[in-house]
């Protein structure tokens, strides 16, 4: 994956819609996309964080952005389809969209786990991507050749102890991803596939790890690459494909889920 090395223009007129996008790998990712050449729609819950990222993307004179305020936990399926509406007469059409807002709010083991946050987890982290994929799917098929691509994690491939939700959820959306990418593969040109960056420097790891030393972590910005391949026509034709972003050897906590991971080129 390393080797991997997009051309400028790659997304050149394409639109893709990244949730998460004010912080963590969906901000990094929305200034890539947009660096090279995409129109991009900045999803998150909160805006005054999307509107530092459209000024950054506008300021470095990418293609002008589009803002849209969405809260997971709390959006149906009635509002994901005013969002597609919306979406659908502004721009007529998706290019790609990319999964990468994620809630972890503690680990704790299923004994303990609260039912309240339980619930939550599986709605901003399963329910949610699911509900925005379903009501975007005409319009990633109006596109000439739409990418889907939901932010992994290697304990959605084989859980680990006190990942309880988050475990459960980040496993349905292989799920969701493997369904989808079998639905839509013979039926349009749509490909669908899931990416697991591995560990980032985000503020939400260190939350979960506080006595971690955060320069034993890449940043974000530094795995964007494997985002912009599966954006990008390199990856045409690929679809249903569980990747990972480093070899497991990069990352001392992999365990033997990683043999069922596809390396990237």
């Amino acid at each position: 994956m390393q080797d991997y090395q997009p051309r400028p223009d790659l997304l050149q007129d394409r639109v893709i819609l990244i949730t998460g996008a004010a912080e963590g790998m969906g901000r990094a990712l929305a200034l890539e996309c947009a660096r090279h050449g995409a129109t991009v729609i900045l999803s998150g819950f909160r805006e005054k964080a999307l509107e530092s990222v459209y000024d950054a993307i506008t300021e470095a004179g990418g293609p002008e952005p589009a803002s849209l305020p969405l809260d997971l936990d709390k959006a149906d399926e009635q509002l994901m389809l005013g969002i597609a509406t919306t979406l659908g007469d502004e721009f007529g059409r998706l290019d790609g969209l990319v999964h990468t807002a994620q809630y972890i709010p503690f680990l704790s083991r299923i004994d303990d786990y609260d039912a309240d946050q339980w619930s939550k987890v599986l709605r901003i982290n399963l329910t949610g991507p699911f509900l925005l994929t379903q009501a975007c799917l005409p319009l990633l098929r109006s596109a000439e050749a739409a990418s889907v691509v939901f932010q992994a994690d290697r304990v959605g491939r084989r859980a680990l102890a006190y990942w309880g939700a988050f475990a459960t959820a980040m496993s349905g959306i292989e799920a969701l991803m493997q369904t989808l990418a079998e639905e839509t593969e013979a039926s349009s040109r749509i490909r669908v596939n899931s990416l697991d960056p591995g560990p980032l420097r985000t503020a939400q790891r260190r939350e979960l790890y506080p006595a971690e030393d955060p320069n034993t972590v890449p940043k974000p910005e530094q795995l964007t690459d494997a985002f912009l391949y599966l954006l990008g026509p390199d990856s045409r034709g690929i679809t249903g494909q569980a990747f990972s972003a480093r070899p497991a050897s990069a990352d001392a906590n992999r365990d033997a889920a990683s043999e069922a991971e596809t390396a990237l080129p």
